[in-house]
C-alpha cells in the first residue's frame, strides 16, 4: 500500500489562525487518499510565503526524506501553488525530492512526471502563481514610489517619529517625544565635530527615550527625513533624486548637511581626535602623543598594594609613562599662561568689535545690491504685464519675460536669504564679553568642568596633538586668539621684567617653534634673581 505525506501551506499567520484554508486543505487531501487507498504518513504544516524553500517545516521534512527509516514514497498537496511560487527552485526541489525517492503531485492538478509533454503543463502550473507574485510586488512597488513623490513616509516611522491614522484613515507620521529631542541634540552634537559619534550616541541613550544600536545611530545621523526630505532611488531611465515630505523635519538642511561632512571627514578637523572615556584620571586622553616614538598616549591604572595608581602612557613598544594627576597638573598650570588683565580684554574687544563692524558691512553692500537687482527684475516684469494687457507685447514673450525673470529672482531671493542670516542680530556685545570673560578664567573653568568640558578647552586651544616630554608640552599649531594672547602675555612680562621701556614691539618674542618657558638670556638672569 502507497504511503503519503500531506503537505498543507497557507501564506500568512492570519490566515492559519483565523482562516479556514488548512483545514480545507486537510479535509481535501485526507478525501483524496480515502479514495485512492492511499496511506497517510506524516501531516506537514506551514505558514511561510512560497517565493523559496526557505520554509522552517519543509526544511525540517527535507532532512526526514533524506533519511533510510523515511517510508512515504509521495508528498500530496493541493494544488502547484502551494509546493512553490519559484518555477526554478520548483524544478530544482522535484529533482531532490525524487532521488530521495519522494514523488510530489498536486491532486487537483494531477500530473504523470513519467510523461515528457506533461513537463509543459508543470511549467503553466509554477509560472503562473510566479508571474502573479511578481506582477503583485511591482504593483506595490509602483504604489509605495508614487506614494514617496507625493512626500510621504512609507513603512514604520523612524526614531523620532510615530505612525498615526486620521479620523478618515488616512496615514501620516508625527513626531515622537522625547525621541525627537534626543535626535536633535544629538544632530547637534555630532555638528560640532569634537566629539565622537559613538560617544554621542551612548550619552543620547542615557537620557529619556529609547536607546539606538550603533548601526541604526548612524543610519539615522545619514537619513535625509530629518532635515524634511525623501529619497527616491533610480528606477529604470528615472534618475535618484529628492523630494520635499509632507512631514515636519527635525533639523534644517543647513544642520543635516554639516553633519554629513563630520562623519565624512570633509570637515575641517578643530579639534584632534581620539577616544574619549569618561575617566576624570584622562582628561587628555587622546590628545598627547608620545615624545620617544611619536604615537598615542593612552590611559590606565596600576593596581598597587593600597591603591590604584594612574598613568598616561604609550601605546607603542617604547614604554613611556607618566602619572596622570602630575601631567594633569603641569596641563592645568600651562592654560594660565592665556589668562590675561582687564585692560587687555578691552582692547582685544575693541579689535573684534572692529572686524566685526567690518565684515557685516561687507555683506551690507551685497544684500543691497541684490536687493535692487531683484527690485530690477521685478519691474521688468510688470512693464512686460502692462505691455502684455494693452495688446503691445505677445503672450508667447510675455511668458518668456515672465519664466526668465522668475529664476533669475529665485536665485537671487535665495542669495538674499543667507545674505540675511549671516548678518541677523546678534547681540555681538553680551557674546563677546561671555567669550573673553571665559578665557581670561580658562584655567579655572578648566579645573572646574567636567570632562566634556575639559576636553573641549583643551582641543580648542591645540588644534593639534601636544607632545608632552616630561616637563613640557609642545605642538605644531595653536588656537590663533589663543597665541595672541601668549605672546602678548610674554612681552609684557619681559618688559616688567627688564625694568625698561622697550620702543621694538618685536623684542623679546618667544619662539614659535614651542611652547616651552622662555629660555632668559645670561645677561638678564640677575634682573629675575
Amino acid at each position: 500500500m502507497v504511503t503519503a505525506d500531506l503537505y498543507i501551506r497557507v501564506s500568512t499567520d492570519e490566515q492559519a489562525e483565523k482562516g479556514y484554508s488548512q483545514r480545507d486543505q486537510d479535509e481535501r487531501l485526507r478525501k483524496y487518499c480515502f479514495h485512492n487507498n492511499i496511506t497517510v504518513g506524516q501531516v506537514i504544516y506551514e505558514d511561510h510565503s512560497a517565493k523559496s524553500f526557505k520554509r522552517p517545516e519543509w526544511i525540517k521534512y527535507l532532512m526526514e526524506v533524506k533519511k533510510k527509516s523515511h517510508k512515504s514514497s509521495l508528498v500530496l498537496f493541493t494544488k502547484w501553488d502551494r509546493f512553490s511560487r519559484n518555477a526554478g527552485d520548483a524544478y530544482q526541489m522535484i529533482s531532490q525530492l525524487q532521488k530521495n525517492g519522494v514523488n510530489p503531485q498536486a491532486i487537483e492538478q494531477p500530473l504523470d512526471m513519467a510523461i515528457p509533454e506533461n513537463k509543459l503543463m508543470l511549467a503553466i502550473y509554477l509560472a503562473s502563481p510566479e508571474v502573479e507574485n511578481d506582477r503583485r510586488a511591482l504593483n506595490v512597488f509602483y504604489g509605495m514610489r508614487k506614494a514617496k513623490k507625493e512626500g510621504r513616509i512609507m513603512g514604520t516611522a523612524p526614531y523620532g517619529y510615530i505612525n498615526r491614522s486620521m479620523e478618515d484613515g488616512k496615514k501620516y507620521v508625527a513626531i515622537k517625544e522625547p525621541e525627537a529631542t534626543n535626535l536633535i541634540w544629538a544632530f547637534n552634537e555630532v555638528a560640532k565635530g569634537h566629539t565622537p559619534a559613538e560617544h554621542i550616541r551612548l550619552k543620547m541613550n542615557q537620557r529619556e527615550g529609547r536607546g539606538l544600536t550603533r548601526n541604526t545611530f548612524i543610519n539615522a545621523m545619514r537619513n535625509t527625513v530629518y532635515c524634511g526630505k525623501i529619497h527616491i532611488g533610480q528606477y529604470k531611465q528615472e534618475e535618484a533624486h529628492y523630494i520635499q515630505g509632507k512631514h515636519k523635519p527635525l533639523i534644517s538642511e543647513a544642520l543635516f548637511y554639516k553633519v554629513q561632512d563630520v562623519l565624512d571627514g570633509n570637515k575641517k578637523k578643530e579639534r584632534p581626535g581620539g577616544k574619549v572615556l569618561c575617566n576624570e584620571h584622562f582628561p587628555l586622553r587622546g590628545l598627547l602623543t608620545c615624545p620617544l616614538c611619536g604615537g598615542n598616549l593612552t590611559g590606565s591604572g596600576s593596581k598597587g598594594h593600597s591603591k590604584i595608581y594612574y598613568y598616561y602612557h604609550c601605546t607603542k613598544k617604547c614604554r613611556f609613562r607618566y602619572k596622570s594627576d602630575t601631567l594633569n597638573d603641569l596641563f592645568e598650570k600651562e592654560l594660565r599662561k592665556f589668562e590675561f588683565n582687564p585692560p587687555l580684554k578691552d582692547i582685544l574687544k575693541k579689535l573684534l568689535l572692529s572686524n566685526y563692524k567690518s565684515f557685516t558691512g561687507g555683506i551690507d553692500e551685497k544684500r543691497k545690491s541684490v536687493s535692487k537687482q531683484i527690485d530690477a527684475i521685478n519691474e521688468r516684469v510688470s512693464k512686460a504685464r502692462d505691455l502684455y494687457l494693452s495688446d503691445k507685447l505677445d503672450e508667447e514673450d510675455y511668458r518668456e519675460i515672465k519664466s526668465s525673470g522668475k529664476l533669475e529672482a529665485d536665485k537671487l531671493e535665495e542669495e538674499l536669504g543667507y545674505l540675511v542670516s549671516e548678518t541677523k542680530a546678534y547681540d555681538i556685545q553680551n557674546r563677546l564679553d561671555h567669550a573673553l570673560n571665559a578665557i581670561s578664567n580658562i584655567s579655572k573653568r578648566y579645573k572646574q568642568g567636567d570632562m566634556e568640558t575639559k576636553r573641549i578647552i583643551a582641543s580648542s586651544i591645540y588644534p593639534k596633538k601636544l607632545e608632552f616630554d616630561g616637563t613640557t608640552f609642545r605642538t605644531a599649531e595653536m588656537n590663533t586668539i589663543a597665541k595672541y594672547i601668549y605672546l602678548t602675555n610674554s612681552k609684557l612680562m619681559n618688559k616688567k621684567n627688564r625694568h625698561q621701556i622697550v620702543e621694538n614691539y618685536d623684542v623679546g618674542c618667544v619662539s614659535a617653534s614651542g611652547f616651552e618657558p622662555e629660555t632668559v638670556p645670561i645677561k638678564n638672569r640677575d634682573a629675575l634673581s
